[in-house]
């Protein structure tokens, strides 16, 4: 999910040309790939993506014939490096899943109530202009149905951060608190329950109730619970930490100055914080949500409470939303389970089957063409049989 609606305002609809960018790929041997397995069509939607305007895109897919690594485009606009299949990026909102796991994890023993208030666990702090953090649960934080407004839709942080303002306030540090207290200058989205809209307001909320638990950072808990046990090396929260690993670059434009392309790869993170921080790359996601779905980080209960979803009132088209986690009809109609996220420069799509045996992850390295939800649907749908003889007539 893109932390801003700004971060990505064009889809792929239309869009046929497929980029003369050199594609790598390392999968199993041909012999062992039949039909669909070849990934024919993901690796024609990746090349389209770059087409449309994408500097480059990488993409990991594991299934049944093994694993699937493929690029198309650049990682750097000026040195023109291809981009490499380990490449390291930013990931936005896909960082939520990994929050939510922490916590139904916590509830699994029994330290946590998804239905008691936020005030419960943090007194005092959801207050103002009509939000009130005694009518709202743990459980409505998780799966945006709280009415917290969401701070990167703030006019402040729309000028300072998402606005071109960025590129003289990128190095700046944040603390969640002033980040939440950004969002509560603004009245509620609704009432509490009584609808849906994504706030990353919400995250910010639910870490800070994961140190209020644990007493340690969230970022360490995710480490010591999730990241280190399942051998995640290329995935971490930077905090105030403006630099990404080499070579991949971030690119994004401004509608303050249309038509430039500017480099956004160093930026300081704090803002997004348990919103949308982390840095990993394709093969740790798809490690990540392969054991989430195949039961090695949360018991039978919580993951079905994870996957309980509600509708997204119209605001996420094909999607549903359970607790830090998407369910993704692809335009085949087969259904999907994940997260997407978009940061600065970034956009990033994660999502595989519900019993986790068929996983792809993908990273745009732009912001400003979408279709990423392409891609995903090109891996799972079957291909189109080829026309009959007397159809081509």
């Amino acid at each position: 999910m893109p932390m801003s609606t700004r971060l990505i305002r064009t889809t792929l609809a239309g869009v046929t040309a497929v980029a003369a960018a050199a594609t790598a790929l390392s999968a199993t041997p041909a012999a062992a790939r039949t039909a669909h397995s070849d990934h024919a069509a993901t690796r024609v939607a990746m090349d389209a993506a770059v087409a449309a305007g994408v500097p480059g895109v990488v993409a990991e897919v594991r299934d049944a014939h093994g694993v699937w690594r493929a690029t198309s485009g650049v990682a750097d606009l000026t040195t023109r490096q291809p981009r490499g299949t380990g490449d390291a990026f930013r990931t936005g909102s896909v960082t939520k899943s990994l929050v939510a796991t922490v916590l139904l994890q916590l509830q699994a023993e029994g330290r946590l109530d998804l239905d008691a208030t936020v005030d419960h666990y943090l007194p005092g702090l959801v207050r103002g202009n009509g939000h009130d953090g005694t009518k709202i649960t743990v459980r409505q934080l998780m799966n945006h149905t709280s009415g917290v407004f969401n701070f990167t839709e703030d006019a402040t942080f729309v000028r300072q951060i998402l606005g071109i303002e960025f590129l003289k306030t990128r190095y700046d540090d944040w603390t969640p608190e002033q980040v939440i207290a950004l969002a509560l200058r603004n009245p509620p989205q609704f009432e509490p329950g009584t609808s849906w809209k994504y706030s990353n307001t919400n995250y910010l909320l639910l870490g800070l109730i994961i140190e209020k638990l644990t007493g340690r950072p969230y970022a360490d808990e995710i480490e010591r619970r999730v990241t280190r046990p399942l051998g995640m090396r290329a995935t971490y929260f930077p905090g105030t930490d403006p630099h990404l690993p080499a070579p991949t670059r971030h690119y994004s434009t401004f509608t303050e100055d249309p038509g430039t392309t500017h480099d956004v790869t160093e930026l300081n993170p704090s803002w997004a914080w348990a919103a949308g921080e982390m840095i990993t790359n394709t093969s740790d996601l798809n490690r990540f949500y392969t054991a989430l779905f195949t039961g090695r980080l949360l018991r039978p209960a919580q993951l079905r409470q994870m996957t309980d979803t509600v509708p997204t009132e119209g605001n996420l088209p094909s999607q549903r939303y359970g607790l830090g986690l998407i369910e993704y009809e692809t335009t085949c109609g087969i259904k999907v389970w994940g997260h997407s996220g978009g940061i600065h420069g970034s956009s990033t799509q994660s999502f595989g089957t519900r019993d986790g045996r068929h996983m792809i992850t993908l990273n745009f390295n732009g912001d400003w063409v979408g279709g990423g939800k392409k891609v995903v649907s090109a891996e799972f749908c079957p291909p189109e049989p080829p026309a009959s003889p007397a159809a081509a007539d």
